[in-house]
């Protein structure tokens, strides 16, 4: 079996455009999907797949890790957050391939089944990018999480701190604070919820006065609450806060994350598949991760093939606690597949049967979002003064 092309689709879905990517082999009718997307970054990512693309015609797609290995060794440079998300396509779009091969679905050729269902949590607005990013007052968080409930999900993250300096402003802190105890006051302790920080607070000490600020309110975990990569920062906070430390959506080499969970810098390491590597390499720090008592909640807030390659690789994963998915991110979300093998019961996803990923995309249907420049939303963050800060 041979590679013969590979190709992208991009279809845009109102936050972020979806970069789908089509593995083709010289075996009819049989190829593999995968997906790429990266923010602000859709030309970038489309060019590096055509880069890549040019290493492994002829190479045979059931070889996963050789043709992993041959993309990273053979571009000399180091890939980077947009080379490595084009390899983490096309290595998906390869399991794909080989599960259709054997007849089984992915998780099968990822060691197996450990787990009868797999935890989800979505964001506000199932989504929406204004109800994600704009929602900072109790009233709006409190409406949000509630008809997330009455849609029958348990679990919710939200992004409501502040943008932020090197000193705390105790007022916007202050703020902050009422608004998650009135939160966890209104939804009880049986719906988790999970603060992303952004990486906003320019400094640990920041990060740790909100930290502190909510240390009563059974928050599941903080994500990001430093810029990705001060691995010292995330130490420090992890041995200071009574809340779970959570990181890594923004790590892409290999090394980044293993200075991270070698410092034991966070007690819950967030690969993204779109961007770690893929299957395998998200299956390596998984591995590494539970060795050192560290568990994963894995960032996805892409398109329905990084949902279906997140699916399989939760079930086959033994330290993974809880997905993330976005699947209001769009409300045409379910039209661009017609094959899907994401089943949500009682805010579970369910185990799926169907062969390689599970999913099919609707090509016709992809075609009538093409691409669109996705919108900015870091120019808001500007602090009184104009100083711009980390979104």
């Amino acid at each position: 079996m041979k590679i013969t092309g590979i190709e992208t689709l991009v279809v845009n879905a109102e936050m972020r455009n979806w970069v789908f990517v089509k593995v083709l082999t010289d075996q009819p009718g049989l190829y593999g999907w995968g997906e790429g997307t990266l923010e602000w970054k859709t030309a970038s990512v489309v060019a590096a797949v055509e880069d890549l693309a040019v290493l492994l015609v002829g190479a045979d797609p059931r070889d996963i890790t050789n043709c992993a290995r041959m993309m990273r060794k053979q571009s000399f440079w180091r890939l980077g957050t947009i080379g490595q998300s084009a390899l983490s396509a096309i290595e998906t779009a390869l399991w794909d391939i080989n599960g259709k091969d054997l007849g089984v679905p992915v998780w099968r050729l990822l060691g197996g089944k450990v787990r009868d269902r797999v935890r989800i949590y979505t964001h506000l607005g199932l989504g929406q990018m204004d109800a994600v990013y704009h929602s900072f007052g109790a009233d709006q968080l409190q409406a949000h999480c509630e008809e997330l409930k009455r849609r029958g999900y348990r679990a919710a993250k939200i992004v409501n701190v502040p943008y932020s300096h090197f000193a705390s402003d105790f007022a916007a802190v202050g703020r902050f604070a009422d608004s998650v105890h009135s939160l966890r006051d209104a939804l009880g302790d049986d719906f988790s919820i999970m603060i992303d920080f952004h990486g906003r607070p320019a400094s640990p000490r920041v990060a740790l006065d909100y930290i502190t600020s909510i240390a009563d309110v059974k928050i599941m975990f903080v994500e990001e609450p430093v810029q990705p990569g001060d691995v010292e920062a995330l130490a420090y906070l992890r041995e200071r806060s009574s809340i779970a430390i959570a990181s890594g959506e923004r790590l892409i080499e290999a090394d980044e994350f293993d200075v991270t969970l070698t410092r034991r810098a966070v007690d819950i390491i967030q690969p993204d598949l779109c961007h770690c590597g893929g299957l395998g390499e998200g299956r390596r720090i998984a591995q590494r991760a539970e060795l050192l008592g560290i568990g994963l909640a894995p960032h996805n807030p892409a398109g329905p093939v990084a949902g279906a390659a997140a699916l399989q690789f939760a079930v086959a994963t033994p330290n993974h606690i809880i997905q993330e998915e976005m699947v209001g991110a769009a409300p045409w979300y379910h039209d661009v597949v017609s094959t899907n093998p994401i089943v949500r019961v009682d805010g579970h996803w369910q185990i799926p049967d169907g062969v390689g990923l599970g999913i099919e995309i609707d090509e016709v249907e992809a075609a009538r979002h093409p691409f669109k420049a996705e919108s900015l939303e870091t120019k808001n963050a500007v602090m009184d003064d104009g100083t711009i800060v980390d979104w």
